[in-house]
């Protein structure tokens, strides 16, 4: 076990009785529950359905899906992060980890030479936890997995290690949205933030730009789930403790279907869903090689977004709950 593991387990033995809060995957570990958590992850490894690709390969033997990634955990790099929400960032930023590989593969992908580039390094279960640790140490609010879906067995097998180590810093699911229902399953009762980029209303799109079927209804059933599973994004001292918290990224020419996705969380989720509408979409990887995604996101089109997501009826949008947070920057005006 990695010094910094030890050195938690006793700090954790003097202050276990004066913790503020505990967070969902600390009572599933004095349960029992996330053991079995991670036994039922692990075994989904073998057949891999993980994601609604359903590649049900066998990682543990080396064999490898549409993620590109085995049966070891995989980074690109870790720190605390201040350019995500409010809630998130506070004044310790948010610990994030960047997994390499991706489950979605969106070909505008800006961090394309994590996702499909594979820039990062093969690691084990106790580096990970340790990183976790390490990122708790340094004061961020939260442990934020960034694009998590297809490494779950991974992260859950480290949690676990770093939460009998003492680590109680709410953990962040940031994710694509395209979740299958087993891993959803397991997920339940350990993840303390669920944050998807529901990026797409529109299924033709969505599969020309992912090669992802059926986005909208899958999406739409796991978000609901995730709601179930954790309610309204809960904040206390400024600070996002748990909850669900839906992004949505901004395309060119409405290439997203942004009203229906902003109905969708209005009606079907809650008008007090909090939700970041994402306006710096820029052309990256291979969106030079398809119409409307070659060119930036223009004002007047993010402006648009932002007013139809208050048509829509949603009343905690970041960028009015949060109005310090920098707008997007833009240089561009376009007419469709």
């Amino acid at each position: 076990m990695p010094s910094i593991l030890l050195r938690h387990v006793c700090e954790h033995n003097h202050r276990e009785r004066f913790l503020p809060y505990t967070t969902k995957y600390r009572e599933a570990l004095n349960s029992g529950k996330l053991r079995r958590k991670v036994e039922e992850a692990c075994s989904i490894l073998s057949s891999c359905r993980l994601c609604p690709r359903y590649c049900e390969v066998d990682r543990t033997k080396g064999e490898k899906g549409f993620c590109k990634v085995g049966a070891e955990p995989m980074y690109s790099s870790y720190g605390p992060h201040y350019g995500e929400e409010s809630p998130l960032v506070g004044t310790g930023g948010s610990g994030t980890i960047f997994l390499t590989g991706c489950n979605l593969g969106c070909l505008f992908c800006q961090n394309y030479d994590i996702s499909h580039e594979m820039n990062g390094k093969v690691t084990d279960i106790e580096e990970m936890a340790a990183i976790m640790l390490a990122l708790e140490k340094k004061g961020c609010h939260n442990i934020n997995f960034v694009t998590p879906t297809h490494q779950m067995p991974q992260l859950l097998s480290a949690l676990e290690l770093a939460a009998r180590a003492g680590l109680n810093t709410p953990v962040v699911w940031n994710c694509s949205g395209y979740e299958s229902p087993e891993s959803l399953a397991v997920l339940d009762g350990v993840v303390d933030i669920y944050m998807p980029d529901f990026k797409f209303s529109i299924d033709e799109n969505a599969y020309n730009f992912t090669g992802a079927g059926n986005f909208w209804e899958i999406t739409q059933n796991a978000i609901k789930e995730m709601y179930r599973q954790v309610g309204e994004l809960v904040i206390e001292d400024g600070i996002g403790k748990t909850g669900l918290l839906v992004r949505h990224l901004v395309l060119p020419r409405d290439l997203a279907g942004s009203e229906e996705v902003f109905k969708f969380i209005a009606k079907e989720i809650t008008p007090d869903t909090y939700v970041n509408v994402l306006g710096q979409y820029r052309p990256c990887y291979k969106a030079w090689e398809y119409e409307g995604l070659e060119r930036s996101l223009s004002s007047d089109e993010y402006s648009c977004a932002l007013e139809t997501a208050k048509k829509a009826g949603l009343r905690r949008l970041d960028q009015e709950v949060a109005p310090r947070r920098k707008l997007p920057l833009f240089d561009i005006k376009v007419r469709n």
